[in-house]
């Protein structure tokens, strides 16, 4: 009797203990066709998954879709140099796993992953998942992209805060190999292991974080632009040797004044705002009036052709 009940207790024990089956995703939903949206959908594509690309437009779709082309091209030509038939190949394969939608109530009935790459504005994006929540599947996960805002946040205008993530990629998606998988109080481990897992799928390295602000690249990227501009502002130094200074003797690719024009001042400005409105109390998250006049002015970088520096 005693060794039944041991055998019996120690089977509880093993099941219990047992690790929850994650989620193989193969068909993805990608909302929103701009710069990290399509960069999403191709190597979600590139890799074998089934890919439907949504944005409000079939003319802003088309751009999508031809950028993504153009991008397959560039790639290829280095992946398979001496093998211009297999490139063909890969091209023609990857895009045929790549659809696309004005509808994302209508294609979302049969996908694995949701991921949201729309404009950074908190109502937009409850609008969304809250719309979205009522023709996903059970099974569905949804995850957003966003770089600023609080993943618990979008997460709270669905009945999925379970099955919810944060999956933030960086740019241009197919060449950065880094994803940040993004665990709220209420995601649950199937979800996140899901999550990473995909990741893995891609080809990327994922790495993981709670979800406090600019989670772990971007809480340490932007307080270090923000202090170059204060840096500049106070008069300490010009932007052009604070550029050299950080390239030649940290040995970064590029400096703080460069990549702020690269990313957009207009990005940055966004960022360290809503933090400051978090945090006003915290220094890290003060604003700067320069990088506000030259966002006021609509110099916001590369994007527009001047920033700190000016671009032809």
């Amino acid at each position: 009797m005693a060794s039944a009940s041991g055998q019996l207790l120690a089977r509880y024990m093993s099941s219990s203990a047992a690790p929850a089956k994650t989620l193989t995703i193969k068909h993805v939903t990608v909302i929103g066709g701009g710069l990290m949206g399509s960069g999403i959908a191709q190597v979600a594509a590139a890799t074998g998954h089934t890919v439907v690309l949504v944005d409000q437009t079939e003319d802003l779709l088309k751009k999508s879709r031809k950028s993504i082309e153009d991008s397959l091209k560039r790639m290829t030509k280095k992946m398979f140099a001496e093998k211009p038939e297999a490139a063909s190949q890969f091209i023609e394969k990857s895009l045929a796993n790549l659809s696309t939608s004005t509808d994302a109530a209508a294609v979302v009935h049969s996908t694995d992953l949701v991921v949201e790459a729309i404009v950074e504005k908190l109502d937009v994006k409850h609008e969304l998942f809250k719309g979205l929540d009522k023709f996903a599947p059970e099974h569905t996960i949804f995850a957003s992209n966003t770089s600023s805002l609080p993943i618990t946040d979008i997460a709270n205008s669905t009945t999925r805060q379970d099955r919810f993530g944060g999956l933030h990629f960086f740019n241009p998606v197919p060449l950065m190999k880094l994803v940040e998988v993004i665990k709220t109080p209420m995601t649950s481990q199937t979800t996140f292991e899901s999550l990473l897992d995909f990741s893995k799928a891609l080809g990327k390295t994922p790495v993981s974080c709670k979800d406090t602000p600019g989670f772990v690249v971007n809480r340490l990227l932007v307080p270090y632009l923000m202090e170059s501009v204060r840096l500049h502002e106070r008069g300490h130094a010009s932007k052009e040797d604070i550029d050299i200074a950080m390239k030649l003797g940290a040995g970064y690719p590029m400096g703080p004044f460069e990549l702020l024009d690269y990313v957009g001042l207009d990005t940055s400005k966004y960022i360290i705002d809503g933090w400051h409105q978090m945090e006003p109390e915290n220094p890290l998250f003060a604003p700067s009036e320069l990088l506000n006049k030259l966002v006021a002015e609509k110099k916001l970088g590369k994007k527009t052709g001047e920033g700190f520096y000016k671009h032809k």
